[in-house]
This record gives structure tokens, C-alpha cells and sequence, in this order.
């Protein structure tokens, strides 16, 4: 039986290719799971840009199993992760059977061998050797059988924003135990991205009292103010028109100028500076003189959860999660269509128009490899 993953160029995100071959013998206690879903979005823009400095390259290497391959073949390349479901097609594990699905961090390609441990009625964690040395948060998979958060009517909508959502969750938490740096408002970039969507929501109902001002590009303005998840929109040409009051940012955007013109319209009313992913790839760069203000400062979700679910406990997490979830996914019914796609060569080509910021805000976008 044959597998296919699409590598990318790790230095020129924009140049990949399919690698196909057979699938290796599973090994002992091992599980081949048989990829059935996973979204493409801008998370995975993000898991590239910033695949070296949070080893995110390292989850899923792209080599080849074959004995006659060619070392140089892989070099330079990765495989992108994505969230999605799997089914087990074949199992050396006494308690996991063939037919199984999952819900957890797959490659982008078609199939994915696991070496399941820690086994829980709930869930199972990979504890392949070259996963270790990375977040747990990425290595456990849910069992969708007895999953609290599986929704069958809304699959698709799990994959799309699940992630994402979780990430936005986590900031406002974040903010709310500072007590918001002091700051009356929220000023969000990239307003049209599912993560800045995902905080305005959670904001909007954990902290009523923040003013959430979302900035996107002006093609995307009617779209964003459409949501009504803002309490303000501005075009990215009229940051500097933000009002002069006590202020935390966070920039999906990754775009070095944009984040610069926040700092210097804000200057001293800036309280707090946060870096979540990077949608604007060619305007990421940084250098130059230090902004004014605070430091921006880089938020790692998986690092920001452990702190939550200290504070929660697990199971308070996992309800506090799925309250908010539920008030977001609501306001998604009929305002993001699900664009479903097949095969392996369609992600790819989704994967190039995301990177390339051309991707439709109100479509999401599901693989069926």
C-alpha cells in the first residue's frame, strides 16, 4: 500500500513536492492511523515560519523508509502539520482496534504511525522517541468515541477552529490573571484570522468591559464588521487613528510595519505587546530601531495552557473550553462556509494560497487526502 506526504522547501516555503512510497511493516505496538480530515488554515502558515525555533519541523520529518533512498531527496524539506481525524487501519496494540478514529496532530499527507502509550478511555499519546523532546500538547490524540469535545455535525468546524480557538482562549486567560496590564482595550491584527476571532469572542464574554478593536486589511473590513465581533474596525491604513487610551495588542499578523505603527500611535498608552503566528509571511521581518513601548513578546499556547489547567484543574479546563467554544461556534454558522476538497495535491494547493495571504477569510477549508 502506498503513502503519500507533501513535502515543503523549509527555506522556500512556497516550493514543495509529493513524496510517495510504500508503507513500512508496523512495528510492535504500534498503530497506523489512515489520515481522513485535517483544515488548512494560517495556523499552519504559522507552524512553518516558525517551524525551526519551536521544532515544529521535528514532528513529523520528511524521509523516506525505503533502504535504496536518497538522503539528499529530504534535505531541506519538512512535513506540515495539521489538526484533523484519523481512523486506525491497522493496529499491533492490544487496546486500540482497527477501525477506530482519532482526533489529534497529523501530517499533511495521508497516513501516520503512532506508538500509542499512556492509553486512557479518552485518549492516547504518541510516544514515538523523536516526539519527545516537544509538547505533549501535540502528541495526544483524542478517541472520538468517548471524546466530550466531538461534535459528528460539526467535524469540520472542530478542524477549522478548534486549535485556533483553544489559542485565543488561552490569551484572554492570560490578560484576564494580569488584570490586563491596566488597559481598557484590545487592539487585534489580522481581525479576519480565526485566532483573532476566537479572542474577540472570549473577550467579548469573559471581559465585557475591554473594548475590542480589530484591525484587518480593507478588502476584509465589510467581511469583519459582518461578524459583529468587534466593538470597532479600522483598515490597517488608519492605525493611526486608534484612540489614545490604556491598550494591549496582539498581532496575528506578523507584519514588522504594521506592529511598528501600533507601537508609535500607542507609544505609552501601550501596556502589553503580544506575537501569536505570523499571516503576513513577506512582511515579517524585523531589525531596525527598538519599538516604542513595551517589548513584544511571543506567545507559545502549549506553555500558556499548562499554566491554565494548573489554575482550572483538568476537568474545569475542559468545561471552561467547551462553554466558550460553544458561544463561538455559534456566531460561525453561515458566516464561514466549509470548502471541502479532495486529495492530497488539493492541500498543497491550499496550503501555497494560505501562505501567499490570498486565502478567503470566509471559507474554510478542509482535506479529504
Amino acid at each position: 500500500m502506498m503513502a503519500a506526504t507533501i513535502w515543503v522547501n523549509k527555506a522556500h516555503l512556497g516550493e514543495h513536492k509529493v513524496h510517495e512510497e510504500s508503507l513500512p511493516t508496523l512495528g510492535d505496538g504500534e498503530v497506523r492511523l489512515r489520515v481522513e480530515s485535517f483544515a488548512v488554515t494560517a495556523n499552519n502558515v504559522t507552524y512553518a515560519v516558525i517551524g525551526d525555533m519551536f521544532r515544529y519541523w521535528d514532528f513529523f520529518p520528511a524521509q523516506s523508509q525505503s533502504p535504496d533512498a536518497d538522503p539528499q531527496d529530504s534535505a531541506g524539506y519538512g512535513i506540515v502539520p495539521m489538526w484533523g481525524h484519523g481512523v486506525v487501519e491497522a493496529s499491533n496494540h492490544p487496546d486500540i482496534a482497527v477501525g477506530e478514529r482519532i482526533y489529534g496532530y497529523l501530517p499533511m499527507g495521508t497516513h501516520l504511525d503512532v506508538l500509542p502509550g499512556q492509553v486512557s478511555r479518552g485518549q492516547f499519546t504518541d510516544m514515538a522517541a523523536h516526539r519527545q523532546p516537544m509538547s505533549v500538547f501535540y502528541n495526544q490524540y483524542s478517541r472520538l468515541a468517548v471524546d466530550p469535545e466531538h461534535d459528528p455535525a460539526r467535524e469540520a468546524q472542530r478542524m477549522i477552529f478548534g486549535p485556533l480557538f483553544k489559542t485565543g482562549f488561552l490569551i484572554e486567560a492570560m490578560f484576564r490573571a494580569e488584570n490586563w496590564f491596566g488597559a481598557h482595550a484590545l487592539v487585534m491584527t489580522s481581525a479576519s484570522s480565526k485566532t483573532s476571532m476566537a479572542l474577540a469572542s472570549v473577550t467579548r464574554e469573559k471581559s465585557p468591559a475591554i473594548k475590542q478593536i480589530g484591525l484587518t486589511s480593507a478588502g476584509n473590513v465589510a467581511f469583519v464588521k459582518a461578524g459583529g465581533l468587534y466593538d470597532e474596525v479600522l483598515a490597517y491604513d488608519d492605525v493611526g487613528s486608534l484612540a489614545q487610551s490604556p491598550s494591549v495588542s496582539v498581532d496575528f499578523a506578523g507584519n514588522a510595519a504594521l506592529l511598528g505603527a501600533i507601537h508609535q500611535t500607542l507609544g505609552a498608552h501601550l501596556k502589553y505587546s503580544c506575537i501569536v503566528g505570523a499571516t503576513h509571511v513577506d512582511a515579517r521581518g524585523g531589525g531596525g530601531a527598538p519599538l516604542p513601548g513595551p517589548a513584544p513578546i511571543l506567545f507559545f499556547a502549549p506553555d500558556h495552557a499548562v499554566n491554565v489547567i494548573k489554575t482550572l484543574g483538568p476537568r474545569g479546563f475542559g468545561e471552561a473550553v467547551a462553554a466558550s467554544w460553544k458561544t463561538f461556534i455559534a456566531t460561525t454558522d453561515g458566516f464561514v462556509r466549509v470548502d471541502t476538497r479532495g486529495g492530497i495535491a488539493a492541500a498543497a494547493e491550499a496550503f501555497q494560497v494560505t501562505l501567499a495571504g490570498a486565502a478567503d477569510p470566509a471559507v474554510g477549508i478542509v482535506i479529504h487526502p
